[in-house]
């Protein structure tokens, strides 16, 4: 198979990120996968025998500026905080709706074939939670965008996997859920923990080819 397809890949530091590397890295249609990030690429971390890899430090607050590098067949967006994390909840929408948003528009822009991106499940504008209420806003705006027409969302739950950074209140949510994860069943199946693996995979399934 010859390779032919470049990939954009923004968030690829993070747990679903490298996940998402790594395959695309081994993935026999594809040729190149830009990173860009805001803190140069350890290397060692990711599985490039082909030096597929191109790294890019980048200012996310000036992202319109890095236009070009959207010029590919596939734009996948891993970017996502917590609050906790973003100090508060403007910082929060700012990571997680601003950030990812101007990214589909500049997918759109440069007329790359799809755009993926990272959601959750439960998101809801109208949610009373802020988390799902922007990550619904979010879906909203950017499935509703003209000429956007390949863009979709996956929406894993809790993700298990290695973080560089502890998240407390998260690992208690996981160790709970996959106590329960026998008995979710039917509708309650989507709320089971799921691995970084598990979400890159269907991120790449979800694009257009």
């Amino acid at each position: 198979m010859t390779a032919k397809y470049k990939a954009l890949v923004l968030g690829a530091s993070g747990l679903v990120g490298k996940a998402l590397v790594n395959q695309l890295c081994q993935d026999e249609r594809y040729s190149q996968v830009t990173c860009l990030v805001r803190s140069p690429l350890s290397k060692v971390q990711y599985h490039d025998p082909l030096n597929k890899i191109q790294a890019i430090v980048i200012d996310f607050e000036e992202l319109q500026d890095y236009q070009g590098y959207f010029s590919v067949e596939h734009v996948y967006c891993c970017l996502g905080t917590t609050i906790k994390q973003a100090g508060s909840q403007s910082n929060f929408r700012r990571v997680d709706f601003q950030f990812v948003h101007v990214a589909a528009q500049l997918t759109r822009a440069q007329r790359a074939k799809s755009f993926v991106w990272i959601s959750s499940v439960g998101a809801n504008a109208k949610s009373r939670s802020f988390y799902l209420k922007v990550k619904g806003e979010l879906e909203n705006a950017i499935l509703r965008m003209p000429q956007l027409d390949n863009a979709a969302a996956v929406r894993p739950s809790f993700l298990l996997g290695h973080r560089a950074q502890k998240r407390t209140a998260e690992s208690v949510g996981i160790n709970i859920v996959k106590l329960l994860s026998p008995i979710m069943l039917g509708s309650l199946a989507k709320y089971r923990p799921v691995s970084a693996n598990q979400v890159a995979y269907q991120m790449t399934q979800l694009q257009v080819f």
